[in-house]
């Protein structure tokens, strides 16, 4: 197999002038730097965590989603546990919810991309809010999902 050469334009080989010559370029390179902006745009939001997702819908083909529910043991109530939660999981586009229980407790439960529940149950294992202090977390009812439940991170009174 022949390889083309590469340092002459197969339109001047035969004596004739590119057919962008002929047009205006200026139409096209305008849609381009729209087309790079928008492109640009979505890469940017998609990094810091913005993937906005309505209810029921799924997410792109290769991400899982997953659900888990969650406890966490310790002082984690009067220490804006759950407020420091939830700005998290809506830092990391999760959606859910967060409580306070009887029991002096805190429990909730996440949905999102694997990855991102993932880096969130560590959050809630090691990190917390700045003023509380976590015995142990226990996660249940882990379950691969197709859609997610939930439109947005609550707090639940």
């Amino acid at each position: 197999m022949k390889l083309p050469d590469l340092r002459v334009c197969p339109c001047l080989e035969k004596g004739g002038a590119p057919r962008w010559a002929a047009e205006s370029s200026r139409p096209r390179i305008r849609e381009s730097v729209q087309l790079a902006g928008v492109g640009l745009l979505i890469t940017l939001l998609s990094a810091l965590g913005y993937c906005a997702q309505a209810p029921g819908l799924s997410m792109a083909e290769g991400d899982t989603l997953v659900s888990v529910d969650y406890e966490i043991f310790g002082k984690v109530q009067g220490v804006f546990f759950r407020k420091y939660t939830q700005a998290e999981g809506k830092k990391l586009g999760l959606v859910g919810w967060v409580q306070n229980t009887d029991r002096g407790t805190v429990q909730g439960q996440l949905q999102g991309p694997v990855s991102k529940v993932r880096f969130m149950q560590q959050w809630l294992e090691t990190r917390g809010s700045p003023k509380s202090h976590i015995d142990r977390a226990n996660f249940n009812n882990e379950k691969v999902i197709a859609n997610l439940d939930y439109s947005d991170f609550q707090i639940v009174k």
